[in-house]
């Protein structure tokens, strides 16, 4: 697939094997799994996706049945004008995306007007040229205009007539007065387009502390809401710099094994006080949830012992009923069993020790006798 930011302008690509030094090549790529299943072009889902700069995506109607595939980059309709960008997605996936994103298969879907020309692609590097520059300068005039609010990226369209300026900021900008001299001074049509933080972070990339590339610049396009309960059942440090992802909010990631978690929560017993036993109070140190197993110390000893959580459950329901195990692994004995195995344990140890012992001489005695008879006869013969 061509690369938006490389300017090779080829469907071939860069030859990087995705690779790009850019990072365009693979932001928020696709893979189409129906390419391969031979459709009639009458029958062809008549709208594609295409990528813009930063893996921003659009549908448009290939209305004039271009014969165009993944990774030509096309002419669009725009308003007020034209742009171009790379085709990413076409035949019956565009469909389900667009059900996907809830957008209607109407007149709202803007047509493609042709695939790119060079002069199309020369005019287009003209104008991405003076992206940098205008963006360095449009961040001094903020400086000077006071305004609370933090500039990420400048795209310009490709006839070179407008710009999208892109920023990130805690609540609303009064940029009136920015658009009137950001006009002024650079001679273009402006649009002002808030993002999220997420967002930003997305667009600027980066790798995570998993050693890959963030979610949010490669496949992640819907930002759920992140609290810091998921960290809590999930046993994780509440450390803001280990939770914290480079946008500055939590982890997206926090959410991916979450419903895992919560549904390994159910068989393990909510503890909120010390569990009783005769040996004393025996607090929760340690859970693992998916082995079922609770770590319990006495604050009396440093060792932590291992209590099933089906044994937790039922100790929690003999100290309901005011009973009191005799250990964390042994129930409560009985009195009467007690009193009866202390008074008598002496007189059964005697009698197992003097039985044991007189069956092992009564057995060498007879082993003896048994043998001189043999003897004799033995003499005899």
């Amino acid at each position: 697939m061509g690369c938006a930011n490389c300017g090779t302008g080829g469907s071939a690509g860069c030859q990087n094997n995705g690779h790009c030094s850019t990072g365009g090549c693979n932001k928020l790529n696709v893979f189409d799994w129906l390419s391969n299943m031979d459709v009639p072009s009458l029958h062809r889902f008549d709208i594609v996706e295409v990528r813009f700069k930063n893996g921003r995506k659009e549908f448009f109607r290939n209305a004039k049945k271009l014969d165009i595939v993944t990774g030509d980059p096309v002419v669009v309709d725009v308003p007020n004008g034209h742009h171009i960008g790379y085709v990413s997605l076409q035949g019956e996936l565009v469909r389900l995306q667009l059900s996907k994103k809830g957008i209607d298969d109407d007149e709202s879907v803007r047509e493609i007007y042709r695939k790119a020309t060079s002069r199309d692609m020369e005019r287009w590097n003209e104008a991405r040229n003076r992206e940098e520059a205008v963006m360095y300068r449009t961040k001094e005039i903020i400086q000077q205009t006071k305004l609370e609010m933090k500039l990420t990226d400048v795209e310009f369209q490709a006839d070179g007539t407008k710009a999208t300026f892109f920023y990130s900021a805690d609540g609303r900008v009064d940029f009136r007065e920015l658009i009137k001299m950001l006009a002024g001074e650079f001679r273009i049509r402006v649009e002002m387009r808030q993002i999220s933080v997420r967002q930003e972070a997305g667009r600027i990339g980066g790798l995570g502390v998993c050693g890959r590339e963030l979610c949010c610049s490669t496949w992640l396009t819907d930002f759920k809401n992140v609290s810091t309960s998921a960290a809590r059942y999930q046993n994780l440090s509440l450390n803001p710099s280990k939770l914290s992802g480079q946008c500055g909010r939590l982890k997206c990631c926090l959410n991916y094994e979450l419903d895992t978690y919560m549904e390994a929560l159910r068989d393990i017993p909510e503890v909120e006080k010390p569990l009783q036993t005769q040996r004393g109070n025996a607090k929760l140190q340690k859970t693992d949830i998916f082995r079922k197993i609770m770590w319990f110390g006495y604050d009396d000893d440093n060792n932590w012992q291992a209590v099933d959580a089906a044994r937790v459950k039922e100790i929690q329901e003999m100290n309901k009923k005011g009973k009191k195990p005799s250990s964390l692994t042994e129930n409560e004995i009985e009195p009467d069993q007690l009193e009866t195995s202390s008074i008598n344990s002496d007189l059964e140890a005697m009698d197992r020790k003097f039985s044991g012992k007189g069956n092992k001489n009564k057995k060498k005695h007879n082993k003896h006798r048994g043998k001189k008879p043999h003897h004799k006869k033995s003499e005899n013969s």
